[in-house]
């Protein structure tokens, strides 16, 4: 990653956890042979990172992007929202991507456990911590459930890191929708602390 914010002049900044590229719409977009659109870009061109885990993932890649580009606090024309990746660290969503990066990126495990995955996701967020300062909110859009995010990002982030309260209990659909909701309607979800947070809790009604 490049430090494309200012030092001490952000004041939340979020982290989005990938699309599945093992799905069949990854499959599709990384599958010999396939001449619809966004293949032919990916294999000719390049595409935007959000724009394509957008169309793998559908609605909560879509909401997750919507989100954080309404809602991120940082100076003008720097980045607000950062992709987690197993081989690639933190990559803006507005980086463009050939099919060799998006295979080389997606290559490995989101597992803490894996050394590699691990240093680069440190070492990029070690980067974003010394730039925004120690009064940015570091907000994750991703699972919390399990140690695969939460583990490396709190080695660095510590209290900083933050999550929204409204994702306990919900799947991903429910996750992706809400957030469209809030994008629409202006109201922002409420971020705690990931250190010492109950992650885990019941099923929240439907969305209606």
């Amino acid at each position: 990653m490049s430090a494309e914010i200012h030092r001490s002049t952000a004041r939340r900044i979020f982290l989005l956890s990938p699309a599945n590229i093992g799905g069949i719409r990854g499959q599709f977009v990384m599958g010999e042979g396939v001449d619809f659109e966004m293949a032919q870009r990916l294999r000719q061109t390049r595409v935007p990172l959000g724009e394509l885990f957008s169309f793998i993932s559908g609605l909560y890649f879509r909401g997750k992007l919507a989100y954080a580009r309404a809602f991120c606090d940082v100076p003008p024309n720097m980045v607000g929202a950062f992709v987690i990746t197993s081989r690639g660290g933190l990559i803006s969503p507005d980086a463009l991507i050939t099919l060799e990066r998006l295979q080389k990126i997606s290559s490995g495990n989101l597992d803490p456990t894996d050394g590699h995955y691990r240093s680069l996701l440190e070492g990029d967020a070690q980067i974003l911590a010394e730039t925004c300062g120690k009064d940015c909110q570091i907000v994750l859009l991703g699972s919390i459930a399990t140690g695969k995010y939460v583990d490396p990002l709190l080695a660095v982030f510590g209290v900083q890191l933050m999550f929204p309260a409204e994702f306990v209990g919900r799947g991903d659909m429910s996750r992706g929708g809400l957030m469209l909701r809030c994008v629409q309607a202006g109201e922002p979800l409420t971020y705690l602390p990931v250190l010492g947070a109950t992650r885990h809790g019941p099923k929240p009604p439907k969305l209606v």
